[in-house]
């Protein structure tokens, strides 16, 4: 070990909080990254593992299968890779159907039930849809007297609107499923309260998926139904994930994707001038914001990257943030530029784990920025940015409330 060794509690010790600003990586991230992209730290109780934070080398291990996401192979003392979980300190049995916590070809045999789901083809049919969604969404916010708040008018009910017509899950559940998922991915709160949240949504969804099995519609959960080779377990596990990623990821690139071109006047202007750049500027807000920032993973034998030895056994906790903020790969990186070629970036994840959803959020943004910019040409903030309520202890990034304001809109 050197001076540039972390020796920090994991995982809520790991200095995440962007403390350079709402939209900026946290210094101490930046300060190792510029050292050593691959740095070795200290968990509290002695474990040694390694913290990768450069572009090349968070790319190169997340496509190589030696680097284990599965949580029954060894002490990984960390939370599962589905944003929330427990930390664990022993070996822990995989879950059924959460597949972004195996390896393959566990992960292969599951994924590849929803390949057809989430084709480019099957995703463009349904931009329609989306659409429509977002432009009923804003009817219902332009008659509200403001300010509102985004998240609870738009951000939230936008992707999760979408994600229930794909699954078959009642919208008017939502109550249910959003108040759990989000205390099941609050950071600092007792495990029995997180466990209690899990608990109830997988027993809902466990219902949910049994009755489809019993009288399948026409949605995603009831096709992955009509496989007998899946347990309900299965089944539950995997609803789980895709009703968790599909409306919390989505919801907090809308809301601080708009808080951070709010706070950047003249890309938001240079944005409604030229509604071309739309589809560049929600790969750069990705980019930029990365708001799935922490993954996990396991060396399943010795392993180089980037120039360092990670042993056998060792655990490697990876930031998105970090590498998507390189200068080794992105000119002038921590500057939000709409018309920047943001090819390359690894928000959607990199290798066999590329998000599966990918295109589905990509439309869901194009959709949410388009209408939003367009029907509301004054939108502006109503409160000063430094009392926006940041997600600092929550899983996945972003705003808790998001007050605005406007003069007029656009029909």
């Amino acid at each position: 070990m050197n001076d540039t060794t972390l020796t920090v509690p994991i995982p809520h010790g790991l200095p995440m909080e962007r403390d350079a600003g709402p939209f900026d990586p946290p210094r101490q991230i930046t300060r190792l990254r510029e050292a050593r992209p691959v740095s070795p730290m200290v968990f509290p109780d002695g474990h040694e593992g390694w913290l990768v934070t450069g572009y090349d080398a968070v790319r190169k291990l997340m496509a190589d299968t030696r680097f284990s996401s599965r949580q029954d192979i060894g002490i990984l003392h960390v939370p599962y890779e589905v944003p929330g979980m427990p930390a664990i300190t022993e070996p822990s049995p995989q879950v059924p159907g959460v597949f972004i916590a195996m390896d393959p070809p566990d992960h292969t045999r599951l994924r590849s039930r929803l390949t057809g789901a989430f084709t480019v083809k099957r995703m463009k049919m349904l931009e329609e849809q989306i659409i429509d969604i977002a432009e009923r969404q804003l009817d219902d916010l332009s008659r509200l007297p403001p300010p509102v708040d985004l998240v609870k008018e738009f951000a939230l009910p936008v992707p999760s609107l979408v994600i229930c017509e794909l699954l078959g899950v009642p919208y008017t559940d939502r109550g249910t499923f959003q108040v759990n998922s989000a205390k099941f991915l609050e950071k600092d709160i007792p495990l029995d309260e997180k466990m209690a949240a899990y608990g109830a949504l997988t027993t809902y969804l466990s219902e949910l998926v049994t009755r489809k099995r019993a009288a399948p519609g026409e949605d995603i959960l009831s096709d992955l139904a009509r496989h007998d080779d899946l347990t309900v377990e299965e089944l539950t596990g995997i609803a789980f994930l895709l009703l968790l990623a599909g409306h919390e990821t989505t919801a907090n690139m809308l809301a601080l994707g708009t808080f951070a071109l709010l706070e950047h006047p003249e890309q938001l202007a240079e944005l409604r001038a030229t509604p071309d750049l739309l589809p560049d500027a929600v790969e750069e807000l990705m980019r930029y914001l990365s708001v799935v920032d922490i993954l996990y993973r396991y060396a399943t034998e010795d392993i180089e990257l980037g120039g360092e030895t990670i042993r056998k056994g060792s655990t490697v906790v990876v930031s998105m943030l970090a590498a998507n903020r390189d200068p080794q790969r992105f000119d002038n990186p921590d500057t939000l530029d709409i018309r920047r070629k943001t090819r390359g970036h690894l928000s959607f994840g990199h290798g066999f784990h590329h998000c599966l959803g990918n295109q589905l959020a990509r439309i869901e943004m194009r959709a949410g920025f388009e209408a939003l910019l367009r029907r509301f040409p004054t939108l502006e903030l109503a409160v000063p940015a430094g009392e926006v309520k940041l997600k600092t202890n929550m899983q996945i990034y972003g705003v808790h409330e998001l007050p605005v304001t406007w003069t007029e809109t656009a029909r």
